[in-house]
């Protein structure tokens, strides 16, 4: 089985409901579940899914797990800016540092920094690779076919 091709996109299960649609779960993350009409729809609950949780576990301060094996499952991938966040949180998680100390280091308010976080929040790209930089990071984006 091979890993997903993105390290943040996450396998999801679609399973056909009794009364129609699929019903959306993440195996990674137990908890949460959705449902979708058709296929289609149900993916797209399935990324909604996946980010709400996301902004649950950061907002908890818990750590985030990586992706599974897809196993022949729908793989659902985070939007790129949601996508560098949770890279951000993960790498100063694993510094050890506070959020306020981030703050310091790249020369924000706490507040702005905090929003750095904040998936909902639209952050520049600048601001969250100087907070990478700050942790000994850099912020890589690339590109794939369509």
């Amino acid at each position: 089985m091979a890993r997903p091709e993105s390290p943040l996109a996450w396998p999801v299960t679609l399973i056909a409901a009794e009364e129609g649609g699929f019903v959306v779960n993440f195996p990674d993350f137990p908890e949460g579940w959705s449902q979708g009409d058709s296929h289609e729809e149900a993916l797209t609950q399935a990324a909604d899914l996946l980010e709400t949780m996301i902004a649950n576990y950061m907002a908890e301060d818990w750590d985030l797990p990586d992706p599974s094996l897809a196993a022949g499952s729908p793989l659902v991938p985070l939007a790129p800016l949601v996508a560098a966040k949770v890279e951000l949180y993960r790498a100063i998680r694993r510094a050890g540092i506070t959020k306020g100390e981030l703050a310091h280091r790249i020369g924000m308010s706490p507040q702005q920094a905090q929003r750095l976080f904040d998936i909902r929040h639209v952050s520049r790209l600048d601001q969250i690779d100087a907070a990478m930089r700050a942790l000994g990071r850099r912020l890589v984006v690339s590109s794939d076919a369509a």
